[in-house]
């Protein structure tokens, strides 16, 4: 964190105009650290209160690295993944700012707005802005919301004078802590300065200082002869090591890992040389269309890490989201089984909630420990914590694989059962109950995809979720909700959460959706 001395009663801040220091300056830095103290106070008077009138100003930028989010099908709808924040609507005197590249359609809106329980459209309507930097190129929303003066004096005209606000955003970069600054408002998110926590360099200090068991392998590679000299040498140490897995610092849903098959009957010299002459032609990418040449520049960039291949009979890959309050509270927010897929077995695809009763808590516990080390290194906010699980006569090995320090694929769907039921994650039995003690399950994707579903809009497949009886249930709390619906049309892609009252009920669900959708594009699959 910044070593900066600011005094309760100092403030850098005018009031009366525009503010805009130079980013990454002193200036600006002092100006972010003034305004996440008095984030602190804000959440302990305001937070707690429903009736509290506040503001929250949702910036969903995926302010990663463009080239290896381009690989992404249908990246810039993943904004709309947090169309989930108009759920806060619910409370009667909150106001919600989205703003997005492009214009959301108004279909999408009243979708979520319908769902939201004791409330009407037309009331939350009223205290919801919608704003779009009318902008589709690759590059992150918050540097095209920087880039334009006049749609940043929007949103500051868009909060009531007598509203507390903060920004609510996907990940926090050097990018929104400007965008914070020029608003004069908060984040609820991790400071910039201690991002390297999120990365697989970060993650792999966090899991050892923790004392969380991590696969064996090397960090803060920075060249490919270091990733010559880890990928040897974790072979020499574990002769029976298959393959091992090359990661990007800040790679994206598995999309910055590659795959090395080792050779076999080879001795320690032969395995360097061969290492050496064949890596750059040996290593398979995950992400579709990433050329090795590519991913090897955006190592020397970036950086990144080289860990053994975990194998395994039985082997699973359970994710724990936490989170760290202003107070300095850590909660584990829920367990998920991750569903992965690809090749190579490392894309985000899906997840079930919760995880599998054999080893929830045990992962759970193991997340409390990591969470107390980033809360003693400055985290806050959402993050989830990645494993892969290893069964062995019978007991379960965990290995820490990475810390995703900010929102997810996981943190959408259980935003939305939260936010629809009302109901609460037990900590200590790892179930989700209902006030009247329903417990639910769900099953969710970011990953729906057909190249027949191409040509179905937002009115078709909402058309569709009410003739079929999908559309999520208030009373009965079950039912399936629909996100990145944005992306159907154009890339035969969406989102989707399926809740029921048991895991079987949760996923057969999302079967009997699969089956609808297929059946209503069947002429189009002929084709």
């Amino acid at each position: 964190m910044y070593n900066l001395d600011i005094k309760p009663e100092q403030t850098l801040f005018d009031h009366n105009g525009g503010f805009n220091p130079e980013p990454g300056s002193l200036v600006e830095l002092q100006a972010f650290a003034e305004l996440q103290k008095g984030f602190a106070r804000q959440f302990e008077l305001f937070f707690p209160d429903n009736h509290a009138p506040k503001t929250i100003v949702v910036i969903p930028s995926l302010s990663l690295d463009q080239e290896v989010l381009a690989k992404v099908t249908g990246a810039m709808h993943y904004e709309e993944r947090l169309l989930c924040l108009l759920m806060l609507l619910r409370m009667p005197r909150a106001n919600v700012i989205y703003v997005s590249s492009v214009p959301i359609d108004p279909v999408i809106i009243d979708y979520y707005l319908h769902l939201l329980p004791g409330i009407t459209g037309y009331h939350a309507r009223e205290r919801l802005t919608l704003i779009s930097c009318y902008d589709s190129s690759p590059v992150p929303l918050t540097e095209k919301i920087l880039q334009r003066p006049r749609l940043i004096e929007r949103i500051r005209r868009s909060i009531p004078p007598d509203h507390v606000a903060h920004i609510a955003c996907f990940n926090t970069t050097a990018l929104e802590r400007s965008l914070a600054v020029r608003l004069k408002i908060p984040i609820y998110g991790c400071d910039p300065s201690v991002i390297y926590l999120g990365t697989k360099s970060g993650s792999r200090r966090a899991f050892m200082k923790a004392g969380v068991r991590i696969p064996p392998g090397a960090e803060n590679l920075k060249t490919y002869d270091d990733i010559v000299h880890a990928v040897a040498g974790l072979k020499d140490m574990y002769p029976d090591l298959k393959k091992a897995v090359i990661k990007l610092n800040d790679g994206f849903s598995g999309d910055g890992n590659a795959i090395l098959k080792y050779p076999e009957n080879l001795c320690s010299k032969e395995l360097f040389d061969w290492v050496h002459n064949n890596l750059d032609k040996s290593i398979i990418p995950v992400a579709k269309d990433l050329t090795i040449e590519t991913f090897l520049q955006k190592f020397e960039l970036m950086e990144g890490i080289v860990e053994a291949f975990v194998e395994g009979d039985v082997k699973v890959s359970p994710s724990v989201q936490a989170r760290i309050n202003p107070r300095g509270e850590v909660d584990i927010i829920s367990t998920h089984d991750q569903v992965l897929g690809g090749e190579s077995g490392q894309v985000f695809e899906g997840a079930h909630f919760p995880a599998n009763p054999a080893y929830r808590t045990e992962i759970a516990i193991l997340s409390k420990c990591i969470a107390e080390e980033l809360k003693e290194q400055g985290a806050l906010g959402r993050f989830s914590i990645d494993f892969i699980s290893v069964k062995e006569n019978d007991t379960w090995i965990h290995y820490a694989i990475e810390i995703n320090l900010r929102k997810g694929g996981t943190t959408h769907p259980f935003l939305m059962l939260q936010f629809l039921t009302d109901g609460h994650y037990n900590e200590a039995t790892g179930i989700f109950e209902t006030p009247n003690k329903q417990q639910l399950y769900y099953f969710a994707s970011d990953n729906v995809q057909n190249d027949a579903y191409k040509g179905i809009t937002p009115q078709d497949l909402i058309d569709i979720a009410m003739f079929h009886g999908l559309h999520f249930d208030g009373a009965a709390q079950r039912g399936v909700m629909f996100h990145m619906i944005g992306a159907l049309s154009q890339y035969g892609k969406m989102g989707i959460v399926c809740i029921g009252s048991s895991s079987e009920e949760a996923f057969q669900l999302y079967t009997k959706t699969i089956n609808i959708l297929n059946a209503e594009t069947a002429a189009k699959q002929k084709n």
